[in-house]
């Protein structure tokens, strides 16, 4: 299996482990599963701690890319046909989050799980563990 973790999976997984499903943890913790982390999530978190939204618990960068290493995760790129597939997503009414957009986009075009318990990627045709 190829699952995409969710900008707060990851958070969650690496900082407050309870609050992920078990569902999701069983694929997380599956020594066969390939597990990827997006640009995008790195992206997400860097805005988000600038803006004061939540602290990491040591500098940023390093601990990010540890926590990514440590956890046996690979890093997914963002491509052009990424990037251009957000044009093809329909419009939900109240989420426009664009980091979802393009996680969303990813786990699409990839043909890749994603691991969140957000209920507006059902609404994308994204395969959602949680």
């Amino acid at each position: 299996m190829r699952a995409l973790l969710d900008t707060h999976a990851f958070l969650w997984w690496i900082n407050l482990h309870e609050l992920v499903s078990a569902a999701a943890r069983e694929v997380i913790g599956n020594s066969d599963a390939e597990i990827f982390i997006s640009s995008v999530t790195g992206w997400e978190i860097a805005i988000k701690a600038r803006l004061g939204h939540f602290q990491m618990p040591a500098p940023l960068t390093p601990f990010i890319k540890k926590e990514v290493t440590q956890n046996g995760f690979q890093v997914l790129p963002v491509t052009l046909d990424h990037a251009l597939r957000v044009h093809e997503l329909p419009t939900i009414r109240g989420h426009k989050d664009p980091f979802d957009r393009l996680l969303a986009c990813q786990a699409l075009t990839e043909k890749m799980a994603l691991v969140s318990n957000d209920r507006a990627f059902d609404h994308y045709g994204v395969e959602r563990i949680w």
